[in-house]
Parts: C-alpha cells; structure tokens; sequence
C-alpha cells in the first residue's frame, strides 16, 4: 500500500469490521466508495491526487479487508456503514462512489444529508438490473481458478482491461496462492439489492451532486439522460472513450472533472 495512508477499522454492527484508509491530508473532508467487487485500493491513485484534502477511502462490507461474509448485505446496511465512517471523520464529507458504491453514496445523501456536503457519482443511477445477469457475474466469478499460483497466472485468465489489472493486483496472498477478496456469493447477494429501483432517494437529495458517465460504460443515453434530469441539483460530465472504470482507464479526465467540482 503506498503511503502516506493510514489504515483504521471501523466497527459498524455487531460481527462487522469495516478497514478504511486515510490520506490523513488536513483539507476538507472526502470519503470515497468503490464499486461491486472491488476494493478502496483502485481509488488510491485518486485520493493521492487530492493533496488539499482529507480523503478516506472504505473496503465496503464483503470486500477488501473488510468483514468477507456479512449476514446482512441489504441497502441499508451498507448505508449505515458509510454514516458511521463518515460520523467518524467528521461531517460535512463531499461524498464519491462508483457503481454500486455510487448507488450507496446517493442513498446516503439521502438519509443524512446533514453529513454530505456534495455528492459525486461515477457510472451510478437510481438502481436496478435484471436478475439473470446478477446470476450471471456470479457464475463468472466462480469460474476463476482459484487459487492462483501467481498474479501473472490470475493476470493471463483475466485478462488485460483495466478492472482486470485492479483484481489481479489486489488478490490476497494466502495458503499457497492469490484469492479474490470477496465471494461470489456476497457479491451477487448485494448486486441482487440494487434491483430495487431508488427514485424517491435520488429525486430528495438536494447537495450539488456531480454526475459522471463514461462514453463505453454500462449505461445507455436515455437512462443517464433520465438520471440527471430527475435530480434535483445534478451536473453531468461525459467522459469520451472511458469505460464503466473510468477512474481506471480516463484518469486524468476523471480528475480533471472531480478537481473540478470539488476544487472550483
């Protein structure tokens, strides 16, 4: 991990331990959610080039070094997770998440708005998806090899797009060979939460909320089109060429736009 970030864990109901990172930056304040299957680490290089703030970045319950298999992966656990972090860095926090984690940050915007200064969402909506491609990614899940004998063996099954790297990069070194920090099940368990359309939260945040989209990413026009129109304080930003990943592969766009919003 490079430094200077600091590890703490945050204890957020009984049986779950939340491992969260701080730039430990004396700014104002900036908690940043990954997506579904990922971990705080992809968003180290984006924290980095935040150096006027404090930004703490949250492995999500079932992922990262976090609690690998909550019994709870509701909405609103997740939601809960984010207000105790977010208690304990001090309010008020500008607020980022990607995918599912941006999902999180706009609910959380919602029921605490006390705590959010601005809300920026990447590849993000109000929710939703069909049941059949949730158990599809499970079944992708599952049929990586595990254990890897080497990240350059994970590497060569995974392929070479950036999400790719991320996970072959962030494997765990443990009995013998390099695991996947997160479990098929918990994954398509909290992607399976998401279904539940969340208008009524989305259209009730009030904050300046940025809203970016990548050209290849997983939405179509009329679905961002209809997000940003139904917010009540939105602004979009179309990232060209960038994927659903675009804090991997259009990093300097993505900071570009982020600064931006967040350092007028």
């Amino acid at each position: 991990m490079p430094q200077p970030f600091q590890e703490f864990t945050v204890v957020s109901g009984p049986g779950v331990e939340l491992r969260c990172y701080d730039s430990g930056g004396s700014g104002p304040a900036v908690v940043i959610l990954h997506g579904l299957a990922g971990s705080a680490r992809e968003f180290f290089p984006t924290a980095a080039a935040l150096p006027e703030c404090r930004t703490v970045l949250v492995d999500l319950r079932g992922h990262g070094a976090s609690t690998r298999h909550p019994d709870d992966v509701s909405r609103e656990a997740y939601v809960a997770d984010v207000v105790r972090v977010m208690e304990m860095v001090g309010p008020p926090v500008a607020l980022v998440g990607q995918s599912m984690g941006g999902h999180t940050a706009m609910l959380v915007a919602a029921a605490r708005p006390d705590l959010v200064s601005q809300l920026v969402l990447l590849e993000a909506d109000a929710g939703g998806g069909r049941a059949e491609d949730h158990a599809a990614m499970g079944e992708y899940f599952r049929s990586w090899p595990v254990p890897f004998p080497s990240r350059d063996a994970a590497a060569a099954f995974l392929g070479d797009a950036p999400l790719a790297r991320a996970w072959a990069a962030d494997l765990e070194e443990r009995d013998g060979g390099f695991w996947p920090r997160f479990d098929a099940g918990v994954m398509v368990a909290a992607i399976s939460a998401v279904a539940v359309p969340r208008w009524t939260e989305w259209e009730s945040v009030a904050v300046p909320a940025l809203v970016v989209y990548g050209g290849e990413g997983m939405f179509a026009e009329g679905a961002k089109a209809e997000f940003v129109r139904r917010g009540r304080n939105a602004t979009r930003v179309d990232l060209p060429g960038a994927s659903h990943d675009a804090h991997l592969d259009c990093f300097g766009p993505w900071m570009a736009a982020l600064r931006g919003f967040l350092l007028p």
